[in-house]
């Protein structure tokens, strides 16, 4: 992770905690923008292999359009319902595509991991299912901040 966090040192993660928080997690919410400067937040599963995040994307969706237009991306990862157990990261930085668009399988050693991953963790199957709809994009943060309230409690 690049930028270092400037507050809520108390409440950040350790890089041991962001990993484990990010290869435990499946959901995260991904913000684009219109061409027309809106905002827009769409859901999506993720895998995180321990230096970028990587997110399988309909390609025919507002948020593909929007990131081959304007690449930059934030996303967000949380959990917990009760104040004093919010845990999260905020990753930005610029998408990258990688694979063909969409995605039919062809050998991409670089897709190899987060294609395991991915199938594993969200399919219970070893090998990732290509349906000729989504396509791949990845996240390598240039920023992260963290936070985990559950710290707030210790002493």
């Amino acid at each position: 992770m690049s930028a270092t966090q400037r507050r809520g040192r108390r409440i950040m993660m350790t890089p041991a905690e962001l990993d484990e928080f990010l290869t435990t997690q499946r959901n995260c919410r991904v913000a684009t923008v219109s061409a027309e400067g809106a905002p827009h937040v769409s859901t999506l599963w993720f895998v995180w292999d321990g230096t970028s995040m990587w997110l399988y994307s309909v390609v025919r969706s507002k948020r593909w359009a929007h990131l081959r237009r304007d690449p930059r991306i934030a996303v967000v990862v949380d959990t917990g319902e009760e104040y004093e157990e919010l845990r999260g990261v905020e990753l930005s930085g610029t998408a990258e595509f990688v694979g063909e668009v969409p995605r039919t399988g062809e050998l991409r050693a670089e897709l190899d991991v987060p294609e395991t991953l991915f199938a594993r963790k969200n399919f219970g199957i070893e090998e990732m299912p290509h349906d000729g709809r989504h396509a791949w994009i990845r996240l390598t943060p240039e920023k992260t901040v963290s936070w985990d309230f559950r710290k707030l409690g210790r002493t």
